[in-house]
């Protein structure tokens, strides 16, 4: 994910589950349920995807917060996709920054 020929917008890939959970926790008594066969490593990967979108944390933080709530065991793979998620939210805070 880290070269350029393998790159796309980590942003729009995990956008459509944190708008999801964005708009359930909006909503009058907003709860939602994210979930998945062992409710460790795909639905924690939204979670953190979600945490780092709509609340700007950084991913060290995000897993900080919701270790706090529960135990999750987001796999390598899964992992590096946020990783480069943080990079790409991090270059894009800073370029607003700079603009």
């Amino acid at each position: 994910m880290s070269d350029d020929s393998t790159h796309f917008d980590l942003d729009v890939y995990f956008n459509p589950a944190a708008d999801f959970i964005h708009k359930a926790l909006k909503a009058h008594d907003g709860k939602v349920l994210v979930h998945c066969i062992m409710g460790m490593s795909r639905s924690s990967t939204l979670v953190l995807a979600y945490l780092m979108i709509y609340h700007q944390l950084p991913l060290k933080r995000a897993l900080q917060k919701l270790i706090q709530k529960r135990a999750i065991y987001p796999n390598r793979n899964f992992l590096a996709l946020l990783l480069d998620l943080d990079l790409q939210l991090t270059r894009k805070e800073k370029t607003c920054q700079i603009l």
